[in-house]
């Protein structure tokens, strides 16, 4: 079988259990379940598959494509609906399918008393398929395609359990503020085929060598807003914690391992054109060092569970994000961070589902407390997700983060000791946290109310736990291992031996990541654990506490900024609209009543009144006559 004739399976199985399950209706409620899994590990099988066939072939004949119809065709423009599997893509379609067939099986169990369980699974086998798409497609029309069935399936998951007002509500946010990102996408799209004539990848990138660099410092900056949005980047970052909503299991898929990975894939998929606008990839930098700070500082102050781990997950995309900033550089350890962050920080977000749901759904970590005793497998799987993103070797984060330091240090001058300095300084606030989270869980005496039984989750939801907390402890190793990643990864970015050279000694760099780690820990332990913790949040706090606690005041300029003013345009547009369109129709209507109103008066029923009339009519016709003829 040709491994280029398969790649279509890859979307399809997942799209089909999403179709079967809509379609069916309740009729499947039985089983349904088993068929949205079956279709992911049907599709990681494939994944699987294609990845044994890749490592068969040459370096060069590594990449392969397929073409599947001829989608736009006008003129000389033509768009095929193509697929595209290379050393890149095949990273995050074993990601999608692998993390995604162990949520699946996952929810199996956490979903178990839903009654909309079967939707559930059809929600998440159509975000698998459009994910998919989206890291699959040829060019970026066809990877917008798949952008925006993300958006979609994020947006039904998100607000699953709409019942809830506020959930509700925070889907419709999470929709609409990715939709302002993905206007850069459609304007980046429309900026590359108005100027380069071409909008696949293989297209962009010869025409960018010959392309002016203030096109191409648009294009990258409107690809920056789109990966923004999609990746919860400053300044489109608001959603996030709001997204927390949604069922735990979505929070792993989405929020860790997948869709907010997908802006960073964007701009490593277009280091061509980054590489030629060093503007714009300044840019990519400045935001990745922005979010990396500001996510950290949220996850500071918040005693949710799950709104700590997504403000993490922002920051861990900051890291992403300022690598891939750097070039060449820093492309592979991007990718690096986002495969060993998919793994650690999804076992994290399983490993918070499996608390709450023995704790009755109660989100409030200062209500926990020595869970470790009760739930010693979720303890475990999360300690090791948690020593991994704190950076500790031998864990993944370990090797991961060191390299994207090291890198930020290696840019040299005054810019590398800034980016260096921040990654350490997130680094230590990363640990400070992460472990009053550690802390707060599952150490100390226990707080929880009465009518709670803690007790460990069942078979179905611990092993996909364990395996990702594997994934926790060896991927970084397996990667780091002989550049093993960084070659793999090389036809694609480029990577030059030259940027192997470091500044400043790996060792030193090493030594100094983990001391602004001990730093935060040591600063949590003493604040959490060596003293009591009350079971309410302490209202006495500073203003920077509170300012934190409201996400860095991030909603309340949104809403200052554009909310308001948007609302008070509207009810400008509202009234102009009331006033003056539907006035002149009124106002049309009106002199038509008024006009019938008259010419009925002068029906009043008398002959002579009539005759007179057609007499003035007549001689009115003559006289007009008379005087153009003359």
């Amino acid at each position: 079988m040709n491994a280029a004739n398969t790649l279509v399976y890859l979307i399809a199985l997942p799209l089909f259990g999403a179709v079967i399950l809509l379609l069916a209706g309740r009729r499947v409620d039985k089983w349904g379940h088993l068929l949205a899994t079956a279709m992911s590990a049907g599709s990681f099988t494939v994944g699987l598959y294609q990845l044994s066939e890749m490592l068969s072939r040459s370096t060069e004949e590594r990449a392969i494509s397929q073409k599947l119809f001829t989608w736009i065709s006008v003129g000389s423009f033509n768009v095929d609906a193509g697929l595209l599997l290379d050393q890149l893509s095949i990273c995050f379609v074993l990601l999608i399918t692998g993390v995604g067939t162990l949520i699946h099986i996952y929810s199996i169990s956490y979903m178990a008393e839903d009654e909309n369980r079967r939707r559930f699974f059809a929600y998440l086998n159509l975000f698998i398929a459009s994910m998919l798409l989206l890291v699959l497609g040829d060019s970026y029309l066809n990877l917008y395609v798949g952008w925006e069935g993300v958006g979609l399936a994020s947006y039904l998951l998100i607000g699953f359990w709409n019942q809830k007002p506020a959930y509700a509500t925070a889907s419709k946010k999470a929709f609409i503020m990715n939709r302002i990102g993905d206007m850069g996408l459609s304007f980046a799209i429309m900026i590359a085929f108005a100027s380069l004539g071409t909008v696949s990848f293989s297209g962009v990138k010869e025409a960018a060598d010959s392309a002016s660099e203030p096109t191409l410092t648009l294009i990258g900056i409107m690809l920056l807003i789109a990966a923004a949005g999609k990746s919860a980047q400053f300044p489109l970052q608001a959603w996030l914690g709001d997204a927390m909503a949604g069922p735990t299991p979505v929070s792993a898929l989405i929020h860790a391992a997948t869709m907010v990975t997908a802006g960073v894939y964007l701009i490593v998929r277009s280091n061509f054109i980054f590489d030629a606008a060093p503007t714009a990839q300044l840019s990519v930098v400045i935001v990745g060092a922005i979010t990396l700070l500001f996510g950290a500082l949220i996850g500071m102050a918040k005693d949710d569970i799950k709104k700590a781990l997504a403000a993490s997950t922002m920051s861990q995309i900051g890291y992403m994000t300022l690598a891939a900033g750097l070039g060449p550089a820093g492309y592979a350890f991007a990718i690096m961070h986002l495969l060993t962050h998919g793994f650690f920080k999804a076992g994290m977000f399983l490993g918070a589902g499996s608390v709450m749901h023995a704790m009755n759904d109660q989100v409030n970590m200062r209500r926990y407390g020595a869970l470790r005793k009760v739930m010693p497998i979720t303890f475990v799987t999360f300690g090791l997700g948690y020593l991994a993103i704190l950076g500790v070797p031998p864990f993944a984060g370990f090797y991961s983060k060191d390299l994207i330091i090291e890198t930020a240090f290696d840019v040299g001058g005054a810019k590398g000791i800034v980016l260096g300095s921040l990654t350490l300084l997130g680094a230590a606030i990363t640990a400070f946290y992460m472990t009053r989270v550690m802390v707060l869980t599952f150490t100390g005496k226990k707080r929880w109310e009465d009518d709670a039984h803690p007790h460990e989750s069942s078979f179905l939801m611990w092993f996909p736990m364990v395996i990702l907390a594997i994934g926790s402890v060896t991927s970084g190793f397996l990667f780091t291992r002989g550049d093993a990643l960084k070659n793999w990864l090389n036809p694609v970015f480029g990577i030059e031996e030259g940027y192997t050279k470091h500044l400043i000694a790996p060792i030193i760099v090493s030594m100094m990541a983990l001391t602004a780690v001990a730093i935060g820990v040591s600063i949590a332990l003493a604040k959490y654990h060596f003293t009591k913790v009350a079971a309410e949040a302490p209202e006495n706090v500073s203003y920077l506490t509170i300012v934190a606690r409201r996400d860095l005041l991030q909603d309340s300029i949104n809403e200052s900024l554009f909310m308001r003013p948007g609302q008070a345009l509207t009810r400008l547009l509202v009234k102009g609209d009331a006033k003056v369109i539907d006035g002149a129709v009124r106002g049309i209507g009106q002199a038509a009543l008024s006009s019938g109103a008259s010419l009925r008066k002068s029906q009043n029923g008398f002959a002579r009144s009539y005759a007179a009339l057609i007499l003035i009519g007549a001689v009115a016709l003559i006289a007009g006559i008379w005087v153009v003829t003359q």
